[in-house]
């Protein structure tokens, strides 16, 4: 018979307490305020400084953030400059080495009779 009826949609099962209605609000409210009236304005103030801690903690956060970032930059950068200064001067000791090279040969052949 249960069955029946809820499936006709005659009556809505009662497993949960659900969201307050209109009327059960104002209730509600007037209850809250019976309550804490006199430390509403501390919680208020409570709160207020609690969501402004909160903003500054996100804050510092996000600007160690882009801190590392900023850092991460410009070590991969030095890193490259490095690299490329290093490389430079392999470059230059190579050539250097190969005119030393073609010197002594052009040195040699002058030596040698003819």
């Amino acid at each position: 018979m249960l069955h029946q009826q809820l499936m006709a949609g005659l009556t809505a099962p009662t497993l949960a307490i659900g969201m307050p209605q209109g009327s059960e609000w104002i209730i509600l409210l007037i209850l809250g305020l019976l309550i804490f009236g006199r430390r509403l304005p501390e919680v208020g103030k409570s709160l207020g400084k609690g969501i402004v801690e909160f903003k500054k903690g996100i804050k510092g956060i996000d600007d160690d953030i882009e801190e590392e970032t900023t850092a991460k930059r410009e070590r991969s950068a030095a890193q490259r400059k490095l690299e490329d200064q290093s490389s430079t001067r392999r470059t230059v000791s190579r050539e250097a080495e190969d005119m030393d090279d073609a010197q002594h040969v052009t040195a040699a052949r002058k030596e040698e009779p003819q």
